[in-house]
């Protein structure tokens, strides 16, 4: 599997890489890029690791799963790349930053420019099999991405942490809420924005928290 990411990413994890499960993960997620489709593309699985080095984070989005249709997934949680429709989530996240901060619905739904500016956009698991959402949970990715944000919890200071939805808030007994910003919401998707997604004012909040902490605010 070719990693292409960032030297801080590369040293903070080279011993991760050589764990028993990550090995296993490795050899996994091979077999299936061989005899599968699988998404992202495999230069783009570290994509996140790649446009956000360690140092430069400031914002973490957690994610679950890849999409899993054809030309959605690029590395980067809830992103999708230009020419491609919104998904229901994504849409539901630009109504938020309208309603919450004013800024205009983008032309496309590609990410990469928040995470040039310190949005860390993690999945918890990394690849996908077409069409077959959690076709890769419970093979090692989780493990892996417990581990960044570990890595994250502990290297950095004043994070913002946006935990949408069950799974992700399950990940904030691994964050030290006293050194970070947590900030906890339903998750976006069209089932659940409406009990709290819409309305919760993540990206303000988050901004402010920034500028309080001698930080440039993200231009969402």
């Amino acid at each position: 599997m070719e990693v292409k990411i960032e030297d801080s990413w590369k040293n903070e994890l080279s011993e991760v890489f050589h764990h028993d499960f990550f090995i296993k993960l490795a050899t996994f997620v091979k077999y299936e890029y061989q005899n599968y489709q699988v998404f992202p593309p495999g230069k783009e699985i570290f994509n996140a690791f790649w446009h956000c080095p360690l140092n430069a984070v400031k914002v973490v989005i957690l994610g679950q799963d890849p999409y899993h249709g054809p030309g959605q997934a690029h590395g980067l949680s809830f992103s999708v790349k230009p020419g491609v429709p919104f998904p229901p989530s994504l849409l539901n996240i630009f109504k938020e930053i309208k309603s919450d901060i004013g800024t205009d619905m983008p032309p496309n739904g590609d990410l990469t420019r928040w995470a040039d500016q310190g949005v860390f956009l993690l999945n918890a698991t990394l690849t996908v099999r077409a069409n077959q959402a959690g076709s890769h949970q419970n093979q090692g990715w989780e493990s892996f991405t417990d581990e960044v944000i570990r890595i994250i919890n502990q290297n950095q200071n004043h994070v913002v942490f946006m935990l949408w939805g069950a799974y992700a808030q399950k990940k904030a007994e691994l964050i030290d809420s006293k050194k970070h910003l947590v900030l906890r919401a339903p998750h976006p998707s069209p089932l659940s924005a409406h009990r709290g997604f819409l309305g919760c004012r993540h990206f303000s909040q988050a901004n402010r928290y920034l500028l309080e902490n001698g930080k440039e605010p993200i231009r969402w």
